[in-house]
């Protein structure tokens, strides 16, 4: 040990080159070994993590979809089975159904076209807004397109998908149109979330009749009414309260179904795997004829629940509905209908209620509680993505001012809407009670659901040539096998208008004008605003009082308006002989993004003179974003403005003479002085400029000449933001007054008669009912100030 020790001392600098050298070969080893193990932690962190997305996923996205065979094979065989072999031929259409459009067109290809994870009509809308200028509101800015969410693709100028956005951008007819095909897809999905619980809860309400078949069917109904009204009831606690149960029950229904799916193909008929050859489609077509075609009806309700998949994807990775569906969903709705399927080949006579007739009977009762659970999970799916698709419209115009809650601080994406969910259960419960047949109710359900996939398929050939750029080809086959099998899907529910198929209709047709008149109306004043707004001449004209008395005080001033100064503000100045001293003039509008984030929501910019003490304050938010409380808004609002006046001013005191007589030009004319988030100024006379003030734009060094001193022009500049920020925090203590305006929108006299009727009537109307903008806002009464006034549009 000495002598070794004594080596190593001897040894001592060789030894240390050495171990230097050692060192030097190992360290990159090391790390290599370092970065695998990283890398093998990570990928089991997120294979656990999408087990788990996956695992929840079911309870959300899968709940509609799932309890579809309770009433699948009784909306089929409406009037009874004549021959086992329809049976097979029916299995056969359910299971090439369910693969063509859930699995391959859905899980696959729709939900990769997501909005960052929002899935519906309108995020898909939202998407070609942002690669095509297709929005009917102009209230959009090249500004707006650096937020970080506003992703969108480039393309060639010359590529099939530049000449198609150039189509769309052509003609406002296109605009429109497409918009009314959103609207029309977005209708017929509210109608989804009156039918769903409807057929649903009633379908499971309906086991109780099996084991005692002298009920009257009256106490199903009843049943049905109850459990919708406590359903209903409950949303305002939001799914968040109760969301951890729905994974557990959903999945335990699934593996039930699919276990007991099992069993019956082996107790009474395992030929029923001849069911996937689709000879037994054509030889079923050929038996029943038109009967065959009209029953696809029935079929199609086997894939009800997937344009709901598609609404409910928030807070949910694709790849874990993919893994869930595959995994879990498939295989076990398969098991369950060719199990029923089985048991049908023996027991035709029991088609009415074949889901239940084929229970164990040591089971059915466990069963029946647990299908009653389902039920429920299955429509809180719905009633939540008919709440999350009416906030999407919301945002861009097209549906009434209404109130809408958060429920949950931990997923943006889960809201209730009070006025919308006693409207949906009044109806729901009128629908239920009013037919008292699930057949009926499914032959409605089966024709709204077929309107939303047809829309779908639509939008989505928009998306696959313009957000994907996908060969022209590819997109043409695409639509043609979608709009093939959806084709014959809605020819076979048009021959059930007339057997409840009409109510769907009815009630996106209601939908339809209330949504469209609304949006036509907000895009006509919209409009008048633009072209009624004050000139900045006449502004500057009016010198730093503005000719009035000058109070203290800072007025906000609501606008829709994104650039100049709004009509309202000419109004109330004519009319009244004082305005406050600083005067910000908000606009809040919604983009085509899903969510704004916060430090890049507000955009500030100083209108006039310094002296005039006007700016202007744009609060951008995506149509998943909520307007939060009065309280919190203004002090965001005003801890903008105070940063963007420092900010004027350490550009001001910091630029050299050239750039600060440029500067100073810019700021005597100041309609349109800019802090561009990139750095660069820029000016323009009409145009909408503003500023995000979160980016500190980089303080250019004095130069050398200076000797690092301060100027005088820093002094002044310094003292001047002190002035002012001095001014604006007494403004602020002294009080802060809301100044809306309240409008009345009337047609022209020389208007045709339905725009007469659209504007005086339906859209005075909407107006009447719908919440206030001082409520949506949250604007405290104490410090609302309306100011009236007629629009002739």
């Amino acid at each position: 040990m000495a002598s070794g020790m004594g080596l190593a001392e001897d040894n001592g600098e060789t030894k240390g080159d050495m171990w230097d050298l050692d060192q030097k070969i190992d360290q990159p080893m090391d790390e290599e070994a370092g970065r695998l193990r990283n890398m093998y932690r990570e990928k089991t962190f997120s294979s656990l993590l999408l087990l788990r997305l996956a695992f929840q996923s079911l309870g959300v996205v899968y709940g509609d979809l799932g309890t579809s065979p309770l009433y699948v094979f009784y909306n089929t065989f409406p009037h009874g089975i004549d021959d086992t072999e329809d049976v097979i031929g029916a299995l056969s259409l359910i299971i090439y159904s369910l693969t063509l459009i859930p699995l391959l067109k859905y899980v696959f290809i729709v939900c990769r076209a997501n909005d960052n994870g929002q899935g519906g009509t309108f995020a898909l809308y939202s998407l070609l807004c942002r690669h095509a200028k297709i929005k009917t509101i102009p209230n959009q800015h090249r500004t707006d397109e650096e937020l970080t969410t506003y992703s969108r693709s480039t393309f060639h100028e010359h590529s099939f998908a530049a000449k198609t956005k150039r189509w769309l951008e052509a003609y406002p007819f296109r605009k429109n149109s497409l918009l009314i095909l959103v609207v029309i897809g977005t209708c017929t999905l509210i109608g989804d979330g009156i039918l769903t619980p409807a057929i649903s809860v009633l379908s499971a309400s309906g086991g109780i009749k099996v084991d005692h078949p002298n009920m009257s069917n009256d106490v199903v109904v009843i049943v049905a009414v109850i459990i919708l009204v406590g359903l209903f009831s409950v949303q305002h606690y939001g799914t968040d309260r109760v969301g951890w149960l729905f994974a557990p029950v959903v999945l335990l229904w699934f593996l039930l179904v699919g276990g007991i799916g099992i069993f019956n193909i082996w107790k009474y008929d395992s030929s029923v795997v001849r069911a996937f050859s689709p000879v037994y489609i054509y030889r079923y077509f050929r038996r029943r004829k038109k009967d065959g075609w009209t029953s696809l009806g029935g079929i199609m309700l086997s894939i009800t629940g997937t344009e709901a998949l598609f609404a409910d994807l928030a807070n949910f990775p694709v790849s874990a509905i993919q893994l869930a569906f595959t995994v879990i969903v498939f295989p076990c709705l398969l098991l369950t209908y060719m199990g029923q399927a089985a048991y049908l080949m023996q027991n035709k006579e029991h088609v009415v209620d074949a889901f239940y007739r084929s229970i164990p009977d040591s089971i059915y009762w466990p069963v029946f509680i647990v299908a009653t659970l389902a039920a429920i999970v299955a429509s809180q799916a719905t009633i939540t993505a008919t709440f999350s698709i009416i906030k999407q419209a919301l945002a861009h115009g097209c549906f009434p001012r209404v109130k809408v809650v958060h429920t949950s601080k931990k997923f943006l994406g889960q809201i209730y809407i009070p006025d919308i969910n006693w409207i949906l259960m009044v109806l729901c419960i009128a629908v239920t009670a009013g037919f008292r047949n699930q057949s009926q109710i499914g032959n409605a359900y089966g024709t709204a659901v077929v309107i939303v996939m047809l829309v779908t398929t639509f939008l989505m050939t928009l998306i696959m040539l313009l957000v994907w750029r996908c060969h022209w080809i590819l997109v043409l086959i695409f639509t043609f096998l979608s709009l093939v099998v959806e084709c014959t899907y809605f020819s076979a529910v048009l021959f059930k208008v007339d057997q409840g198929g009409w109510v769907p209709l009815v009630i996106a047709a209601a939908f339809f004008v209330i949504m469209y008149v609304w949006h036509y109306g907000t895009v006509k004043r919209y409009e008048f605003e633009m072209h009624s707004k004050v000139s900045m001449a006449w502004i500057l004209g009016l010198g730093p009082s503005l000719g009035l008395v000058r109070v203290p005080g800072i007025g906000l001033v609501y606008t829709e308006l994104a650039s100049g100064v709004p009509h309202i503000f000419s109004h109330f100045i004519t009319n009244l002989p004082a305005v406050h001293s600083v005067v910000v003039f908000v606009c809040v509008k919604y983009l085509p993004v899903y969510t704004v984030p916060e430090d890049e929501r507000f955009l500030m910019k100083r209108i006039g003179p310094k002296s005039f003490h006007m700016f202007r304050c744009v609060a951008r938010y995506g149509y998943k974003d909520l307007h939060k409380k009065d309280e919190e808004f203004e002090r965001k609002l005003f801890d903008n403005l105070f940063l963007f006046v420092r900010l004027e001013n350490m550009m001001e005191g910091c630029s050299d003479s050239d750039e600060y007589s440029l500067y100073g030009q810019q700021t005597q004319h100041s309609a349109d002085y800019l802090l561009r988030s990139n750095g660069n100024s820029t000016t323009g006379n009409n145009d909408y400029t503003c500023s995000t003030v979160d980016s500190i734009i980089p303080v250019k060094s004095p130069t050398q000449g200076h000797n690092n001193t301060v100027t005088s022009s820093g002094r002044e500049s310094s003292q001047a933001e002190a002035d002012e920020m001095e001014f604006l925090n007494r403004c602020r203590d002294t009080g802060v007054v809301h100044i809306l305006g309240n409008t009345v929108v009337r047609a022209r006299r020389d208007s045709r008669f339905y725009k007469k009727i659209a504007i005086d009537y339906i859209y005075a109307f909407l107006r009447k009912i719908c919440r206030e903008n001082s409520v949506i806002f949250n604007v405290p009464h104490e410090s609302l100030l309306n100011v009236g006034q007629i629009f002739y549009v």
